[in-house]
């Protein structure tokens, strides 16, 4: 029985050594890890002892990356060796071409073409008008100054009809506008963001030549209902006199790429504003670069 006993432990002795035998491959089997065991030693003989250390080891190993995982702990990046990449988090879109003459009254920013990145009008003033925050100083309240003198006509003259009309947001650097709009894709998603707010750089707000108003029939803020408000009328019949233009107009989302904003005008001088006007056309359609979505 002692020879017998004696041959059994030298079999598993050897077996350890050479590290690939029957005996093995029966003992890792009967300790294989699970992530819902706990690391308690297992219940080896002590002939074995080696074999309850490793297998603590390995159990602990497992144990600790199962809770990494569901801790939300991210695995190290792939190499570039390996071929992987992240996902981005919007979609990805070819570089947009940037304008010429970004100082230009009739300038064309939209979804094909941008102003250069850290573009900012050297003419950018505070008009005189009502603000829906009152008297704060930012650079929302300006716009450039051919652009704030004729506001300021177009507000005196509704004033004077008993239109009160209040301005909400004017000028936009680079800067701002890329914080809204990674806001929007954050709470809304990108599909939607991209329908109502601009990319930074192809946001008219940033020519200084974009101003959206509102009225307190509509609590101030920029909804489409404000196109059924007396003031919203008013704007729509004549904006143009002063040389704005309801820039993204209703049933036009094919051609400007943006949903209706019965607020959103834009200063593009008497005469052309009155034939876009007249016309019921779009500055695309305007300027002959329609390309529809």
């Amino acid at each position: 029985m002692q020879i017998l006993k004696k041959m059994i432990i030298g079999t598993a002795s050897i077996s350890l050594l050479i590290g690939c035998s029957p005996l093995e491959e029966k003992l890792l089997l009967v300790g294989s890890p699970h992530s819902s065991k706990s690391t308690s030693p297992l219940n080896l003989s002590k002939e074995n002892a080696i074999w309850d250390e490793f297998f603590i080891k390995k159990e602990v190993v497992v144990v600790d990356e199962v809770e990494n995982q569901e801790e939300g702990e991210e695995a190290p990046p792939a190499s570039e060796e390996q071929g992987e990449q992240v996902e981005p988090s919007t979609p990805e879109e070819e570089a947009i071409p940037v304008v010429a003459n970004p100082s230009t009254i009739t300038v064309m920013v939209n979804k094909f073409w941008a102003l250069p990145e850290g573009y900012r009008p050297p003419d950018l003033i505070r008009p005189n008008v009502p603000f829906s925050f009152g008297d704060e100083k930012s650079d929302r309240s300006k716009l450039r100054q051919e652009a704030a003198e004729s506001l300021e006509m177009m507000f005196a003259d509704a004033q004077s009809e008993g239109i009160e009309l209040y301005a909400r947001s004017g000028f936009r650097s680079y800067e701002t506008q890329n914080s809204i709009f990674q806001n929007e894709i954050a709470t809304f998603g990108y599909e939607q963001a991209v329908l109502y707010v601009a990319r930074p750089g192809t946001s008219e707000h940033q020519t200084g030549l974009a101003m959206d108003i509102t009225a307190k029939s509509v609590n101030l803020e920029l909804v489409e209902s404000f196109e059924n408000t007396v003031e919203g009328k008013w704007l729509a019949n004549n904006a143009h006199h002063y040389g704005f233009i309801l820039r993204y107009p209703k049933g036009k989302t094919n051609i400007t790429g943006y949903a209706f904003e019965p607020w959103h005008y834009r200063y593009i001088g008497v005469e052309i504003a009155t034939e876009i006007f007249n016309k019921e056309i779009t500055l695309e359609e305007y300027m002959g670069d329609v390309r529809e979505f």
